[in-house]
């Protein structure tokens, strides 16, 4: 039973993090990169110590998302594009 409830609460974070590295235009705060990234870099710890393979694996592929989402944001951040919410667009 945790190990499904694990996946759930894991898959729904994936499905989060994928639809922001989908939207192109979103640009994460730096601090929603670093809490993420350290939330779901502990559930992949938790979830491997308690040898949950599944939510460690769906935790994995959030770290993954939040990895490019913090490279977004870097580059943001360098060359003066917002960092919140959705990005402007040029017209």
């Amino acid at each position: 039973m945790v190990e499904f409830l694990l996946s759930v609460t894991f898959t729904c974070g994936l499905v989060v993090a994928v639809a922001h590295v989908v939207n192109t235009r979103f640009v994460a705060p730096v601090y929603d990169v670093v809490a993420n990234l350290i939330a779901f870099s502990s559930a992949v710890g938790a979830s491997s110590l308690l040898r949950h393979w599944v939510p460690a694996a769906l935790a994995a592929l959030a770290v993954g998302c939040w990895l490019v989402l913090a490279r977004r944001t870097w580059l943001a951040i360098r060359t003066g594009r917002p960092r919140s919410g959705q990005a402007r667009t040029v017209q």
